[in-house]
């Protein structure tokens, strides 16, 4: 643990595991008080041990962040079990590849929790921060966001929008003191990916399709997401970071 936020409370949706959980450790062992935030309440409670044996602060609350009540009750747990909130992490999406995505369910659903999840939680935390002075938020968008991807265009029209909604996010609140940017992963070994991680010639092809050789780790996004909140990116905000091992180079 290091002691870079302490005193500072971060929040953290999608945290049940892979990238969610990473950042949710990484807030923790910059001495960031976290809420795990998440529909899957077993892994999430899994997160908060793995932060609190760690000797970092954690809390859970389960939240759909399509539902705006949901949002709100988590915002205000992170202040009551805290008594603030600095940084938030708005990670919890879907990606269904199975799924005819021009299905009209289907896209409404991605739509629901990729984009229109950010948005209202973006609404509640900012609203939180002002009220401190500021603050800075992360959403998690994918290089689906800068390309197209015939097989997926529900979830690459709302990791699109996840990009243009920081973008407008980071202009609104720029004077207001919080700092609004976004990570675009490439694919990343999570639970999210595993089906298409697990057979070796899946797993091969988007080696190959890599510079670097290999899929991303969670624990390499969190690390941005943290950097990203911290002091040290002071003078960044609207960015989409790009952090997918070159894949979108070619």
């Amino acid at each position: 643990m290091t002691d870079d936020m302490a005193g500072k409370v971060a929040l953290v949706t999608g945290a049940a595991g892979g990238i969610g959980r990473a950042t949710a450790l990484a807030f923790a062992r910059s001495g960031a008080a976290v809420i795990v935030a998440d529909v899957n309440e077993s892994g999430g409670r899994e997160t908060v041990d793995q932060v609190t044996s760690a000797g970092g602060k954690a809390a859970f609350q389960s939240c759909d962040v399509s539902n705006a009540e949901d949002v709100k009750a988590l915002v205000a747990r992170a202040v009551s079990e805290f008594g603030r909130l600095d940084f938030a992490h708005n990670n919890a999406g879907i990606n269904n590849p199975a799924v005819d995505e021009w299905d009209e369910a289907a896209y409404e659903r991605s739509l629901s929790i990729n984009l229109k999840g950010v948005m209202l939680c973006m609404r509640e935390e900012a609203t939180e921060m002002l009220k401190n002075g500021g603050g800075a938020i992360v959403n998690t968008a994918s290089i689906n966001g800068l390309v197209g991807n015939a097989s997926q265009p529900a979830y690459t029209a709302g990791k699109h929008g996840v990009v243009g909604l920081t973008r407008s996010a980071a202009l609104k609140w720029a004077q207001a003191g919080i700092r609004v940017n976004a990570v675009c992963p490439g694919v990343i070994d999570t639970p999210m990916s595993a089906t298409a991680a697990s057979d070796p010639q899946i797993r091969a092809i988007i080696e190959q399709m890599t510079p670097m050789g290999r899929m991303g780790r969670p624990e390499e996004i969190a690390a941005a997401v943290v950097w990203l909140c911290s002091d040290q990116a002071s003078f960044i905000t609207g960015h989409p970071l790009v952090i997918d091992g070159g894949a979108t180079v070619y």
